[in-house]
């Protein structure tokens, strides 16, 4: 595997984190919303992920068939939590029921903070990664002077 492609591969965990801490940030800001445009409260939404082939047409693509494909990784589909949602007595509320309860939205702000820290730790792990790679290419630079 070759310098370029370690950080294709690396990019491509950057944009999937990306993806998810922007997912993450929407489930938080809506963590009370109790009416949206389709109706209802908010409905937690999740990433799913997929790996997929990093293209090798520029990288050395004759040694790389032998060793096989390298993959980096792509958001496949962000879903919609679909379980209902949180029955809370507020009467007071102004999207209260009759009964008095309000939907609230399915949104775990400990769960989320904490899906907040992993995708973190992940974009930084991609992001060492890439600077590791640059070192060794500067370091491979140095030697050939």
């Amino acid at each position: 595997m070759d310098l370029f492609t370690t950080f294709d591969i690396a990019a491509s965990g950057l944009r999937a984190q990306t993806t998810r801490l922007n997912t993450i940030s929407s489930n938080l800001a809506n963590a009370e919303t109790t009416a949206t445009p389709e109706g209802g409260p908010y409905k937690k939404k999740s990433v799913v992920f997929q790996s997929e082939n990093v293209s090798f047409s520029r990288h050395l693509d004759a040694s790389l068939a032998q060793q096989g494909k390298a993959q980096g990784v792509k958001v496949a589909k962000i879903i919609e939590d679909t379980s209902e949602p949180q029955r809370v007595y507020d009467p007071t509320h102004p999207d209260a029921k009759e009964d008095g309860y309000v939907e609230m939205p399915n949104v775990s702000v400990i769960k989320e903070m904490v899906d907040m820290m992993s995708a973190t730790r992940s974009y930084e792990a991609n992001t060492t990664t890439i600077k590791s790679a640059k070192r060794m290419a500067m370091k491979a630079l140095d030697i050939g002077r």
